[in-house]
């Protein structure tokens, strides 16, 4: 049985929005006290954003690798546990005023001065093993980290600015670069090896409470990714290593210019005579990193939207035929059934329908997008739901409950308020318990919403640039026994117990 087959409830809330002392949420022990709650409240499942270095935009859907961490999350105080930080390399930083929000800005230039003082003293005494670390996941590492450092050696500009012989990854040039960056090489090996001791640690601590990690994968990777740069055969790029086409969605009602998200699209035809390896070393990866994993975009496997890459907006853009079922076939193969969620959102036709049929994931139900009055038998209303689901009430694109209350039609509010019993008042937590009570086997519900945030608490609003994913939870907001009470009486109540 897989684990999505058996009824149960989760939290999505990311770890760049756990509270803490040093500018954004790490793995260290407001990450193991909300472990806990999800313990206390009976919870199944802890969901989270892509954990991936981020790239321009601070975006977690576009890293600078599909198989790195994220260093901001490494945690001072286990580091100071180590021996290789003081209280004193980290403690009377400005890490920002604003606690609810996080300053990537100010992280940039602190984070990574802390860092070095890091390698100093980490390389006086190496840890046994490190290079171990360093063996088993050299597949990825050895190009990540050249590429980092190549990058900072750029200034940060983006690789298909670089000089062509190291750009296309000339042999000669790579073993140039590699000497002269040897240092900065060891720097972004030495991030990664402490990134993943902490998050294995805590992931260990999560599955021993009864805790399993859903993890998001983007169906992309970044054009400026260690990716790209190292397997360009695997993308839609012309002989410079710039995308001929790239990813997004065309125009709607929504956006009369469509979503133009830049990513280079993936050349599929070579990837299939390839038997998929690439795909299957991701999802290799990602299922030593997750217990459940979240692939955004899965419409795209069917057929992609394609845009000129010299394109200013969406509108351009075409459809090609993508892999269908086919990869997951060739996929499941090398590691049997797949504990996939499959977004399925947008716009859904009968090859995508059949395509989700083939392969048996379970798709997504978003309760905020249930309430069209226009449309009275929306896919999304919870009586059309399936045991095969997983309900949300909203994702990390959409507003908070109570953010979403104050902007939808009146009338559209008003149909809410009459299919789920509410006033304004306990608006909320009707909602929640709307999507609890349904037949779907998953319900995910936002920290956001479970401690009634307005729009401010809002992680991300698409085709925005500059106020997203900045959200963060104050110390006595998020462990308050309120919520806590709540959510555990609600979980027993609609039998979605561990």
């Amino acid at each position: 049985m897989s684990l999505l087959d058996k009824r149960a409830n989760g939290v999505l809330m990311h770890i760049s929005s756990l509270p803490g002392k040093t500018g954004i949420g790490t793995f260290g022990e407001s990450a193991y006290r909300f472990v806990d709650f999800l313990k206390n409240t009976s919870q199944t499942y802890w969901q989270l954003l892509p954990i991936g270095p981020t790239s321009f935009g601070d975006s977690p859907y576009q890293s600078f690798s599909t198989f790195a961490g994220n260093p901001y999350f490494i945690d001072f105080e286990l580091l100071e546990k180590d021996g290789l930080l003081s209280r004193s390399d980290w403690e009377n930083i400005n890490w920002g005023s604003n606690l609810r929000q996080v300053d990537y800005g100010l992280l940039y230039r602190e984070r990574h001065a802390v860092f070095e003082k890091l390698q100093k003293n980490f390389e006086k005494n190496i840890p046994a093993d490190y290079y171990d670390f360093c063996n088993y996941n050299a597949a990825w590492l050895e190009d990540y980290s050249l590429f980092m450092a190549i990058k900072d050696a750029h200034k940060g500009c983006s690789f298909n600015l670089w000089e062509k012989d190291i750009r296309c990854r000339e042999e000669a040039a790579v073993n140039i670069w590699k000497e002269r960056c040897r240092e900065k090489i060891t720097y972004y090996k030495m991030l990664q090896y402490l990134f993943y001791k902490q998050w294995y640690a805590l992931k260990k601590y999560a599955n021993d409470n009864g805790i399993k990690i859903i993890g998001d994968i983007p169906i992309y990777v970044a054009a400026d990714s260690a990716d790209v740069w190292s397997s360009p055969e695997q993308f839609a790029l012309d002989e410079n290593s710039n995308p001929l086409e790239v990813a997004g969605c065309p125009p709607d009602a929504f956006s009369a210019d469509g979503q133009l998200w830049g990513n280079p699209v993936y050349n599929w035809e070579y990837m299939k005579n390839d038997n998929y390896s690439w795909w299957k070393k991701r999802l290799e990866m990602s299922l030593r990193n997750y217990d459940v994993l979240r692939i955004d975009h899965f419409r795209g496997f069917d057929s992609f939207y394609c845009i000129p890459a010299n394109s200013p907006d969406a509108r351009n853009g075409f459809w090609r035929q993508g892999p269908g079922a086919g990869l997951f076939t060739e996929i499941k193969k090398t590691f049997g059934e797949l504990p996939i969620i499959a977004e399925d959102l947008g716009f859904l036709t009968d090859s995508v329908r059949q395509m989700l049929r083939e392969v048996g994931f379970p798709g997504m139900k978003v309760l905020q997008f249930a309430f069209d009055s226009r449309e009275t038998n929306s896919g999304y209303l919870p009586h059309c739901y399936v045991k095969n689901s997983v309900v949300y009430t909203g994702t990390h694109d959409n507003d908070t409950i109570r953010g979403w209350m104050k902007v939808i039609p009146n009338e559209d509010l008003q149909f809410a308020k009459d299919y789920i019993r509410s006033n304004d008042e306990d608006f909320v937590q009707n909602l929640i318990c709307c999507a609890m009570a349904s037949v779907s086997n998953t319900c995910i519900l936002t920290m956001q919403d479970l401690l009634g945030l307005d729009g401010s608490a809002r992680m991300n609003q698409p085709s925005t640039l500059g106020k997203n994913w900045k959200w963060r939870a104050l110390e006595d907001e998020l462990f308050n026994p309120s919520a806590e009470d709540f959510l555990r009486r609600k979980t027993v109540l609609y039998q979605r117990c561990r």
